[in-house]
Order: C-alpha cells, then structure tokens, then sequence
C-alpha cells in the first residue's frame, strides 16, 4: 500500500447545497476546519462520523449525468445501506433527491439522483 484515501470530491454547481444535502443523509460536519482544504464558494467538505471526508467542488457549466443514458454517463455512483427503503426514500426525497428507478416489487435497492444528479443507491440491510 502507498496510498489512503482522503476524501471523495464530486462536481456540482453548488457545493454547500449538496455538502448540507450528504449531512443529511450521513451525518457528520461540514465546513469543519481542516488543514488540507481551505473552504470558499466553490469548495465544500463534509467530515463523516467514520473519518472519510466527501468534498463538493463547484465546476463552471456543471452538466449532472443523465442515468442511464450513455452520451452523460454516471462516471461512478454511491451506495449506502438504510434498515428502511420506505422511510429512506422519503427523507431523500424530502431534501432534494430524484428518484431514477425505483426498483421491481421485492428488489432490495433503488437508484436515485442527489440534488447535483449524481446517481447514488440505496440499498436494504
């Protein structure tokens, strides 16, 4: 091993709007103090209960992906475990996701877009 990650960043228009948007979702502390990012407009971070630090940098003529179509691919997506997927998808819903497939009758995860239409899951545990 050489390396470790230290945050995952993800393009947006608005970083703060999707930083609060993750701390929703996940818990944890934006804009907390950190020597290696310093904070402005275009640059947000969320710091997670377990260490990780997402990051949200605002891009010029930010352009989301448009899930499935392959002319603006996903490019990756994020999958998180709820104990719900009912309850999960209405607090998601509520605070600005999309959703994009929401699954077949007994299927234990749904796809959804974040409020920047980043693709992310949520999965049944």
């Amino acid at each position: 091993m050489i390396a470790e990650l230290q945050c995952v960043v993800l393009d947006c228009s608005d970083p703060m709007r999707l930083a609060e948007f993750y701390r929703s979702l996940l818990g944890g502390t934006v804009n907390q103090q950190d020597q290696r990012w310093s904070l402005d407009d275009a640059w947000a971070t969320l710091h997670l209960p377990s260490g990780l630090v997402l990051a949200f940098q605002g891009a010029p003529d930010y352009q989301p992906p448009q899930w499935p179509n392959p002319e603006r691919p996903q490019q990756f997506h994020l999958d998180f475990g709820v104990p719900n997927l009912d309850r999960a998808q209405e607090k998601v819903l509520a605070w600005g996701a999309v959703v994009l497939d929401d699954g077949h009758e007994g299927r234990s995860w749904r796809i959804y877009a974040d409020p920047a239409g980043h693709p992310f899951c949520l999965l049944q545990h």
